[in-house]
């Protein structure tokens, strides 16, 4: 690979942990001066401060690496704006050790085959957690404000 690997790790709370993470980027070969994290942030929330930094650090001819590709982005949306603004830089994009195309028609469909199982489980994940909060509240161990999520769903 030419140029810089600028590497990308996230985690989505506070009590997770980016060492794996970190360990996998290093063994990429990212320098761990060049590691940009985001702790706590979902990645359906495209506000990161350690992802701006990383693409901002990123120039013609380097290569953002990513552990995996939900560490990157948690929808087809968010994840083609991220390719769509490396592509612009001429900034490869390595996924495990995966560098992907965007001039490759099937390097393309993979990177959206990718994408979309990514924003499966991120669904799947979300769905989870409304079932078991909606079963607590019917339980009576679910105390405290209704969660926006489920004042969403009474709603409609």
């Amino acid at each position: 690979m030419d140029g810089c690997l600028i590497g990308y790790a996230r985690v989505s709370t506070e009590e997770q942990d980016l060492n794996a993470q970190q360990n996998a980027l290093e063994r990429l070969g990212v320098r761990s001066s060049l590691i940009y994290t985001d702790h706590g942030l979902t990645g359906t929330n495209r506000a990161r401060p350690g992802l701006r930094e990383a693409l901002a650090a990123c120039r013609a001819g380097d290569t953002l690496v990513v552990a995996k590709l939900d560490r990157l982005a948690r929808s087809l949306r968010d994840a083609k704006d991220i390719i769509d603004e490396l592509t612009v830089k001429d900034v490869k994009l390595s996924i495990g050790g995966a560098v992907h195309d965007p001039n490759d028609p099937v390097g393309r469909l993979l990177f959206n085959v990718r994408a979309m199982v990514a924003e499966f489980e991120s669904d799947l994940i979300r769905a989870r957690t409304r079932e078991g909060m909606q079963v607590a509240t019917a339980k009576g161990r679910l105390r405290g404000s209704s969660p926006s999520c489920l004042r969403r769903n009474r709603n409609t």
